[in-house]
Parts: C-alpha cells; sequence; structure tokens
C-alpha cells in the first residue's frame, strides 16, 4: 500500500530527504584537511512538513557534520540511503534519504533505494521536502512500487516485509495526481513483469491472451481473441508458419481503448504492436541451449504494449489506442517451417526463409500489414525483442529505435528520458536492403550477422504501407531483462517500453 497522508503518531522509522552537495565543494578554509586535501561538504537536512524535535534535529546535525570523519557520512547524492540507529527512541531508525538535485530521476532512484533499505520493517514513513515537485513525487512514488515487485512461484513464498510506505506532507492534494499516474504506470509494469517472468511451459499463446483480457476488461478495454482458424481463413502466413511447430497453435491479441462518450473520429488513433513469441527454441534453426535459457522473455514487446494500454485506460487518457499482439511458440517438429519455404504474409508480401529463428519479424510482419489495412492508425509503433545486435550496439540499459520520422523518434526519446527508461535512434541506411534481398521473394528474413538491428528494421518497412512515415520500430531485446537489482528494476523482467509509451501517450 501507498499512501499520501499525516505523520502517524506511532511513527514508524522516519525518512528525510538530504540535498545533494558537490563533492568539490567547500564553505571553508575549515573544509581543508590538515593533509591540505579537500573534504567533502556534509548534505544538510531539507525542510519538510515534520519538524524534527529539536534533541533529534542536534544529534542529526552534529552526526552529520562529524569533523572526525575524513569524508562526510552522508553527502546528499539520490539514492543514497545513510542509517543513523537510535536505540530506544521514537522513531528507533532514523533513514537520511538523499535526493540529488530533486529531479524526478534522482526522486525515483531514491524511491527504490528507500524499499530496499526499508526492507526489514513493516512500516516506513517518508517527510517529503517542502519545496518537492508533483513530477518528483511521481517519481519517487514510481521507484518504490517498481522496486518493491516480486515474482515467484515458490510452494512457501516469502513475502517482502515492507508493505507501506506513509508520505508525509504540508498538502496531499497537491500530489494526487501524481501518484494516481505513478501507480498506473507501475501497475501496467508489474503486469508486463508477471507476463515475460512467467514460464512458458505455462505461458501458452492462449494463456497470455486470457491474463491480457482478464486484466483489460475491468478498465473498459475491450478485447478480440483471434485463433489459428480465424488466421488461416485470413492469410496470417507468417503467424501460422512460426506457430506450425507448435501443439499450441499462434493466437492474434486485440486490445481497444478509447474513453466513452467521444466521437471516436474525433480522437487520434495509436496502434502499438509486440511481438509476443511465447518461447524461442529457433525452431529448425535451432538456438544452443545458452542461447535459449532466457527465451521465455521473448513476448517482452508484446507485454510492454498490454501494460501501456492498461496504464492509459487507467488514467483515462483523451486518446484510441489499439494494441496487437501476434503470439506464437517458436518450436521445431515435423509441421514447423523449413528454410527454404517460402512464406505469403497478410496482404500479400512474400518472405524467402533463411532462418526460422528469425520468427519475430515473421509475426509482426503480419501484425503490422494488418494495423494498417484495417485500423488506419495515425501513428504506428512496434515493440519487439527482436535481435541479439541491439545490446551489442547499445547494451542492456538502451533501446534501439529505427523511424524515418525524426519528429516522432525525438517525442519518443524525451518520454523514455522523462521516464527513465533510454531510447537512442538508429540508422535505416538503403544500402543495406541487398542483405535480405531474395531471388525468388520479396525480401529473405534474415540479413546475417552484420547489422542486425537495421536489417530487421528494414525487412518491418515495407509491412508499415502507407503509415510508413508515422512508423517506429523498437528493438528493446537486451533491457527487457535484467540479470539482478538495479535501481528501481528487479531481478528479470523489467517491463520495459510500458513507462516510455505511457508517459508519450500522456504527452498526445
Amino acid at each position: 500500500m501507498v499512501a499520501v497522508a499525516d505523520l502517524p503518531a506511532d511513527a514508524p522509522p522516519l525518512v528525510l530527504a538530504l540535498p545533494t552537495v558537490p563533492a568539490e565543494s567547500e564553505s571553508s578554509e575549515a573544509a581543508e584537511a590538515a593533509d591540505g586535501e579537500r573534504r567533502a561538504e556534509p548534505a544538510t537536512l531539507l525542510g519538510t512538513a515534520y519538524a524534527l524535535p529539536e534533541q533529534l534535529r542536534g544529534l542529526v546535525d552534529a552526526w552529520l557534520g562529524d569533523e572526525r570523519r575524513p569524508e562526510p557520512p552522508a553527502k546528499g547524492k539520490a539514492g543514497e540511503i545513510a542509517t543513523l540507529p537510535l536505540p530506544g527512541g521514537v522513531p528507533a531508525v532514523l533513514l537520511l534519504a538523499g535526493s540529488g538535485d530533486g529531479a524526478e530521476a534522482d526522486w525515483r532512484k531514491t524511491g527504490a533505494a528507500l524499499v530496499r533499505a526499508a526492507s526489514g520493517d513493516p512500516e516506513l514513513t517518508l517527510a517529503l521536502p517542502s519545496d518537492v515537485s508533483p513530477e518528483g513525487v511521481r517519481g519517487l512514488f514510481e521507484g518504490a512500487l517498481l522496486a518493491s515487485y516480486r515474482f515467484t512461484l515458490a510452494s512457501d513464498p516469502k513475502p517482502p516485509t515492507l508493505t507501506s510506505l506513509t508520505v508525509v506532507t504540508d498538502d496531499p492534494s497537491r500530489f494526487a495526481d501524481a501518484v494516481a499516474r505513478a501507480e498506473a504506470v507501475a501497475r501496467g509494469t508489474a503486469l508486463a513483469r508477471d507476463l515475460v517472468n512467467t514460464p512458458s511451459n505455462i505461458k501458452s499463446p492462449e494463456w497470455f491472451a486470457a491474463q491480457a483480457v482478464e486484466a483489460a476488461t475491468p478498465l473498459g478495454i475491450d478485447a478480440q481473441v483471434r485463433d489459428p482458424e480465424w488466421l488461416a481463413a485470413n492469410d496470417f502466413g507468417g503467424m501460422l508458419a512460426v506457430g506450425g511447430g507448435s501443439t499450441r497453435g499462434p493466437r492474434l491479441l486485440e486490445l481497444r481503448w478509447a474513453p466513452d462518450g467521444v466521437d471516436l473520429h474525433s480522437l487520434r488513433h495509436v496502434v502499438l504492436v509486440g511481438k509476443g513469441i511465447t518461447f524461442d527454441t529457433g525452431g529448425i534453426s535451432i538456438k544452443p541451449a545458452q542461447g535459449m535459457q532466457l527465451m521465455k522473455k521473448d513476448m517482452g514487446g508484446g507485454a510492454a504494449v498490454v501494460g501501456a494500454v492498461l496504464a492509459a485506460a487507467a488514467l483515462r487518457l483523451p486518446l484510441r489506442v489499439t494494441v496487437l499482439v501476434p503470439l506464437a511458440e517458436n518450436m521445431p517438429s515435423g509441421s514447423a517451417y523449413r528454410p527454404g519455404d517460402v512464406v505469403r504474409h497478410y496482404g500479400g508480401r512474400t518472405s524467402e526463409i533463411f532462418s526460422t529463428d528469425a520468427e519475430g519479424r515473421m509475426v509482426l510482419g503480419d501484425a503490422l500489414a494488418y494495423a494498417v489495412a484495417t485500423l488506419r492508425p495515425d501513428v504506428l509503433i512496434d515493440l519487439a525483442t527482436l535481435t541479439g545486435g541491439q545490446g551489442v550496439a547499445l547494451g542492456k540499459r538502451t533501446a534501439a529505435l529505427f523511424s524515418e520520422n525524426d519528429d516522432l523518434a525525438k517525442a519518443l526519446f524525451e518520454a523514455a528520458e522523462q521516464a527513465g527508461e533510454r531510447v537512442w535512434q538508429m540508422p535505416l541506411p538503403e544500402d543495406y536492403l541487398e542483405q535480405i534481398d531474395s531471388d525468388v521473394a520479396d525480401a529473405n528474413n534474415s540479413g546475417g550477422r552484420g547489422a542486425q538491428s537495421a536489417t530487421a528494421a528494414l525487412f518491418l518497412r515495407p509491412f508499415a504501407g502507407e503509415a510508413r512515415d508515422r512508423w517506429v520500430h523498437v528493438d528493446m531485446s537486451s533491457p527487457a531483462w535484467s540479470d539482478g537489482p538495479s535501481d528501481e528494476l528487479t531481478k528479470g523482467g523489467t517491463g520495459w517500453g510500458v513507462r516510455t509509451l505511457t508517459r508519450w501517450l500522456e504527452s498526445l
């Protein structure tokens, strides 16, 4: 539970925020150490809605300014937590939380650090600085909620000890909207993480679709799930080829959000497409064992767009948002598609199969073509855990963005920065098209190892059709998974993209 409230009489461990003091600054010659080296200035307490008792305030000031230490015990950097035990006192523990420059990103880092620092206590009370902004409070709540996420299927799960964070402020109503936005994004991200973290013996295409429908329906989101028979009748050749080797057939999930009582034609229509490969063995072009270990995350793009439309509906955003998730399991069997096959996609475009492990673009091609032909989007964005090349180029925390619309790319870049995620626009060189040439089809589905992410984007571009000038492709393969806890991330699925998409949708 997270709430904005007045300080309770029996306060649990109290948290006070500290400002940043640059390590190289000094207020007087007395700050110089005896050997002539500069000593960092200690942090000082920010004014808050809760006044510390005079005796306790004196103790904290003395502890922070202890000149006997070579370095001060706390400098106020974002995410820095200093613990001051107060045996026999009330509170019994004082956590001093650095708030950096007070920016939203700093508060997000601090919120995550507080949750981890207080994990042994059932309750935590935070006294907010009087001058904190609503954006800072949004960051604080997002960081705390995201860092407190847990996923387990253990028979004897151990729930986190910390269950309540009380935030003390002199004007709770000022931050109500910021808290609501943080909670909507955190819920959408938590669902996306749940979907990614669920093992694939449970997570079939049918199961994924059912989970999304169950979460979407209470929010007023219309949902439809198309089965293999419908896909065959409507010529979704890419999805049928990729899913043909599995006993658990493909599904096309469609979620539609629009506010009630509004002329739909007056609203901007955004279509979000997410890759939904519930497990990827590589098919007949089978992956090595190590490369297959984390392939339960190969529907991270689909999870993110589902989480984003849930957040949009929770916030009642004045937009039309349609989500498409082409779901399939890529397995080897006698009915699996093969290298050398030619597959005809929805809309008629053909692909020669060079690798059955380049399956994500096959299902995305169908979904993009269907979106353009039937939904007529004003903006078309796809997210996919598509290539290993993305991680080679940009690492674990930055997704690759491809678009011919620089204004749209810039808007998404800015949204990602605000949301605490990162994207970087990558090129679409025309001369790389030769890598996906085919003698017998419109293109081959694997451009080789060189420029993997770019050739995958070039493969997808024709499926955007008349929406090519307002289409964005985001390859977020590595950012979809975290190998360990880091700031607001926990180990496992990150839900990458929910925050960026929601922040961008809020700006429209």
